[in-house]
């Protein structure tokens, strides 16, 4: 068993391939602004090292799968910002978290949600997350 999985040892969450390629079908993206050199899903991506919040991401289509710890409520509200100040189409796969503010203050009637049925198994796990995930789109 993957102990990290189940564990605050990372907040690192890769997406599984196979969800992101249906996701990329529809959308084509072309940033991925929470990445490493070994888990990015678009040619261009942003590392921890380039701060992706800290960065312009207009003229693009992003997917974001940022870190799921306590700078979540930063990446949801940066792809919030950016979909409302450049308009700016983001899709963004998070917990589904409906109890937090970052939830209730950027998510709710602002974006379109779409939870995920099941549970998902991130990177090369075979445990499935403990936790529900959720799709937010920005467009």
């Amino acid at each position: 068993m993957n102990k990290v999985l189940f564990s605050s040892k990372t907040d690192l969450w890769s997406t599984p391939q196979d969800f992101y390629d249906i996701l990329n079908k529809e959308f084509h993206f072309t940033l991925d602004p929470c990445a490493n050199n070994e888990n990015h899903k678009c040619d261009k991506y942003f590392t921890k090292e380039d701060d992706g919040l800290s960065k312009d991401w207009s003229g693009n289509v992003v997917f974001c799968n940022p870190p799921y710890g306590r700078m979540i409520k930063d990446w949801v509200k940066k792809c919030h910002d950016e979909h409302m100040n450049n308009g700016t189409i983001v899709v963004m796969l998070i917990p589904a978290r409906t109890d937090t503010s970052w939830f209730h203050d950027y998510v709710y009637n602002q974006a379109e949600i779409r939870f995920i049925r099941g549970r998902l198994k991130f990177g090369e796990s075979s445990n499935s997350a403990p936790f529900p995930s959720m799709l937010v789109i920005y467009k």
